[in-house]
């Protein structure tokens, strides 16, 4: 028989993730009241579940199954010990987050269980939306919002940070057997993913535009989320868009190492959204 887990002691259980391994995001909750970072933490939580189970030596369809089966348990209350979900559930009733959402997260780590090779940029689009937007469009519920625009520019936003991801990835993704660059774009480069001459440079800085284009189209969401979260959500897209053009200004190394924005560049952001106006 399963030990229920209180709802304290789950939110507890999340931070311990979020701090151990949300690399990015968990700079951006510091800005955000405790009641909302517990919520982000408890998202977060699940989206690491999903990529674990999708990632991990006894990854199957049978596994993602059961994780989705207890997902729809979680959503009606029936835990079944284990310490996520009274936290996630709260969060999810509290902030009326609609559960489609984390269908579709399933959905797309569970299209990574086997090799791939995207053929086209509305395949990717696709792809993108399942593992990135529908993140987006569940926290805006967190940071608060009024106007159904906010839903279609965190759509963008979503796309731009999964587009910077692909491009640092290019090199373990490939050792994966995965390749989330589309098909269509390395054939009008007649680029090679493993050779980083001037026909990948060109690639890269192809798929580096159209994430630009993203955070662009995007911007105007910060305005668009309640105020005192507006800080958080500036300091997430910046830590994403920084990266970005790290990569740039490394031209595109992203064969030979994995490219980071260190912790003390991601605090001094914090610090800059905290004393930025957000009006």
């Amino acid at each position: 028989m399963n030990t229920p887990v209180a709802k304290a002691d789950s939110y507890t259980f999340c931070r311990r993730i979020a701090r151990k391994r949300a690399r990015n995001f968990y700079y951006s909750f510091l800005l955000l009241s405790r009641e909302q970072r517990d919520a982000m933490c408890a998202i977060y939580a699940f989206m690491r579940y999903c990529d674990d189970i999708s990632e991990g030596e006894g990854a199957s369809r049978e596994a993602i199954e059961r994780w989705r089966s207890d997902l729809n348990r979680a959503l009606q209350g029936d835990y079944a010990g284990n310490p996520l979900w009274p936290a996630f559930h709260d969060t999810v009733e509290r902030y009326r987050i609609p559960h489609n959402y984390f269908q579709e997260m399933i959905d797309g780590v569970s299209s990574d269980l086997e090799p791939r090779q995207i053929q086209t940029f509305d395949e990717l689009y696709r792809y993108c939306y399942q593992v990135a937007s529908v993140v987006g469009l569940t926290i805006i519920h967190i940071f608060g919002f009024d106007s159904p625009d906010a839903l279609v520019l965190a759509e963008k936003c979503g796309i731009a940070f999964q587009i910077t991801n692909i491009i640092r990835d290019v090199r373990e993704d490939s050792e994966n057997h995965r390749t989330y660059v589309p098909a269509e774009d390395i054939s009008r480069f007649n680029a090679d993913l493993s050779k980083r001459d001037e026909n990948f440079l060109s690639l890269m800085r192809f798929e580096a535009a159209r994430a630009q284009f993203y955070y662009s189209e995007s911007l105007p969401l910060i305005a668009l989320v309640h105020e005192s979260s507006r800080r958080s959500l500036w300091a997430l897209i910046e830590i994403y868009r920084r990266l970005l053009a790290r990569i740039e200004e490394s031209n595109f190394d992203v064969l030979s190492k994995r490219i980071r924005l260190s912790a003390l560049k991601k605090l001094q952001i914090v610090l800059q959204a905290q004393f930025k106006s957000m009006r």
